[in-house]
């Protein structure tokens, strides 16, 4: 993270902070603005962590094409993870915004990424579907479905079909 974003948060929370010590407001309304201040911050990191270029930890768009991959197999404590690189298809067509995204391991799911990338490597466009798992609703992502509640699938890329002459 930029020094400036990180000393523009620090000088908005020191003036707020000013504010709660020598103002008269009733304690209620400073209670409201500490939550507030506190739900802030992590909005904002959320929010800086997407611009530095961090893998993002939402779900994949529905229909993609995959542009590279790498995958970390699990190993001791750690977990291991899927990193993917992605341009979303929209109506049709892919959009040129790429995106990297980090998707928990599964083993079905780096089998279809390592052949993914071998046949991208051999010149065959790769694309992904991500279908969103029946789920209970608990957990922590009942506010914002994440990449963990997704059924993910890779496959070949349709060939175009060409109208007849």
């Amino acid at each position: 993270m930029s020094l400036s974003l990180v000393l523009t948060f620090a000088v908005t929370f020191a003036l707020l902070g000013l504010a709660l010590i020598w103002t008269q407001w009733p304690k209620w309304l400073k209670t409201v603005i500490v939550l507030a201040i506190f739900a802030m911050y992590f909005g904002g990191f959320q929010t800086a962590m997407s611009l530095v270029g961090t893998p993002s930890l939402q779900a994949l768009p529905e229909r993609f094409v995959m542009l590279a991959a790498m995958v970390e197999e699990p190993r001791g404590k750690n977990p291991g993870a899927i990193y993917i690189w992605v341009n979303p298809i929209t109506e049709g067509k892919s959009v040129l915004q790429p995106r990297a995204y980090k998707l928990p391991y599964s083993k079905r799911v780096h089998e279809q990424v390592n052949e993914g990338i071998r046949k991208g490597k051999d010149g065959v466009s790769q694309m992904g579907v991500a279908e969103n798992k029946d789920g209970n609703g608990l957990g922590s992502s009942w506010l914002q479905p994440g990449n963990d509640e997704q059924e993910v699938t890779i496959r070949d890329f349709p060939v175009p079909q060409l109208p007849e002459k």
